[in-house]
């Protein structure tokens, strides 16, 4: 019997380094969002629908899609944003579902779901066995993006802001992992044992 978990954190939290720890311990890992992007780099299954639908001005040199130039066009437009939505969201369920009975075919343990709207999305709290939330305080998280990212503190919070209450995603945890103050070994510790009762 395959586990699904769904892993969820605020920016910030850690989220990424724990989903390549899981992955590392043999967990099949689907990341919706890299899914997502692969479908609009060049050569990607959403570039001859985005061409059509939106224009060839869309598309960039390299035959990817131009996301400045979408952002853009979407900020003006809010229709443009659910018809690109449109066009991205199923082939992403389609490559998820590939990649999941791929997974369950080769009868790995466990299948870690990437969700970083999952408390958000309502849907995938009935689609997953346990749910896996990276935590850590306000400004810990603010913190470590203005560190990689560069983004004033006041940015940072406003994505905060946009995400689900850290309340919530604590409510809807079935495990936490505290990312505050740990090394990488001491995180990936947790992780190991997170995974255990995952069968990892």
């Amino acid at each position: 019997m395959t586990m699904r978990v769904g892993l969820t954190g605020g920016i910030g939290s850690g989220k990424s380094t724990v989903l390549q720890m899981l992955e590392a311990l043999c967990a099949a890992v689907i990341d919706a969002d890299a899914i997502s992007r692969a479908t609009t780099a060049a050569g990607g299954a959403a570039i001859a629908a985005i061409t059509q639908h939106f224009g060839a001005g869309f598309i960039t040199s390299e035959g990817a899609l131009d996301r400045v130039r979408m952002r853009e066009h979407a900020y003006a437009d809010p229709r443009a944003r659910k018809q690109l939505e449109d066009i991205i969201h199923p082939l992403v369920g389609q490559e998820s579902a590939r990649q999941v009975q791929a997974a369950l075919d080769d009868r790995v343990p466990c299948i870690v779901f990437d969700i970083p709207l999952l408390v958000e999305s309502g849907r995938w709290r009935a689609q997953v066995d346990r749910v896996l939330v990276v935590d850590c305080s306000p400004e810990t998280q603010v913190e470590r993006v203005v560190a990689r990212s560069g983004l004033e503190p006041e940015a940072v919070r406003a994505i905060m802001a946009a995400q689900a209450p850290r309340t919530l995603r604590l409510a809807a945890a079935d495990i936490v992992i505290c990312n505050e103050g740990l090394s990488l070994e001491q995180l990936r510790d947790n992780v190991v044992q997170a995974a255990s009762s995952f069968g990892l």
